[in-house]
């Protein structure tokens, strides 16, 4: 029972990070209508960014603030060179360049920081033990970051003005524009969220594990389950799916293994999906 609460209690911490990641795809599915591939590689290059700035600085803090600064710069820029120019066509056309955008991202850095992994320099903390069960301060530490970061975007999204255009464009995007609401600006202030959570995603995944080039494509896989599982648009349907799909695959690693244990993740959504086929929350919505 000790080793199961244990297992539960990382796959919180797992959760909440796939939640994050799954988050920044749902918003820009929400209002750009199209599943963007290229969140992963933000992701790592993101870790890197908070990688190489925590090496500088030795703050941690800083490095996460690097981390996420560079991954909305990318989202933005990924959005001025390339998505914007894609706006009318079909969400196909979308994917496809942001698969492209994913691979350039990915061979730039493995150009520029090699292909071994990478570890950010943490200090030993013993874990603490209440119940005799062991939870890990880091862990602790993480997870409210993460929570901060969740309630920002939500914060965000429901009580300032651009979040509110952001709502109206993903809901009808010409009774927006007929209102006076630019698409434009509220396009570029979702690829700069989406990118700072993408950003930010890939260095506290960064700080659990390991750093690489091929890190966030490892992880976009869940994230993708975790926003299509909570209904696909719906940011707040992601982070609980994202925290299920985390409690699921660390419970079942005993079972079957490291490898095998993303596998079962797609096994629950296959089997949810069957079920409700529009995903937990229902019909498909913009950011709520």
């Amino acid at each position: 029972m000790i080793a199961f609460a244990e297992l539960i209690l990382n796959g919180l911490v797992s959760g909440l990070v796939i939640g994050l990641a799954a988050l920044a795809i749902t918003l820009v599915f929400g209002i750009a209508r199209f599943a963007n591939a290229a969140t992963g590689d933000v992701m790592t290059l993101g870790a890197y960014a908070a990688l190489a700035s925590s090496g500088l600085t030795g703050s941690l803090i800083l490095g996460g603030l690097a981390g996420a600064a560079l991954g909305a710069l990318a989202g933005l820029a990924g959005y001025l060179l390339v998505f914007r120019r894609l706006s009318g066509r079909s969400s196909v056309a979308a994917l496809l360049a942001s698969i492209g955008v994913a691979f350039v991202i990915r061979a730039f850095m493995g150009v520029a920081f090699g292909h071994q992994q990478q570890v950010f320099q943490m200090p030993l903390v013993r874990p603490w033990r209440i119940l005799d069960i062991r939870i890990h301060p880091n862990d602790l530490k993480l997870s409210l970051v993460v929570l901060l970061a969740l309630a920002a975007v939500f914060a965000l999204l429901h009580l300032t003005p651009i979040g509110r255009r952001m709502r109206a464009v993903a809901d009808d995007p010409a009774l927006a524009r007929v209102s006076g609401i630019s698409p434009h600006k509220v396009m570029m202030a979702l690829w700069l969220l989406a990118g700072a959570v993408s950003g930010l995603a890939g260095t506290i995944i960064g700080i659990k594990t390991v750093v690489s080039p091929e890190m966030g494509w490892e992880l976009l896989l869940p994230a993708f389950a975790a926003a299509i599982l909570g209904g696909i648009g719906h940011a707040g349907g992601a982070i609980v799916a994202g925290i299920a799909l985390g409690i699921v695959q660390e419970i079942a690693t005993p079972f079957v293994g490291f490898t095998y244990k993303i596998a079962l993740s797609f096994v629950v959504l296959l089997a949810v999906l069957l079920v409700r086929p529009k995903g937990l929350f229902g019909t498909v919505a913009g950011a709520r």
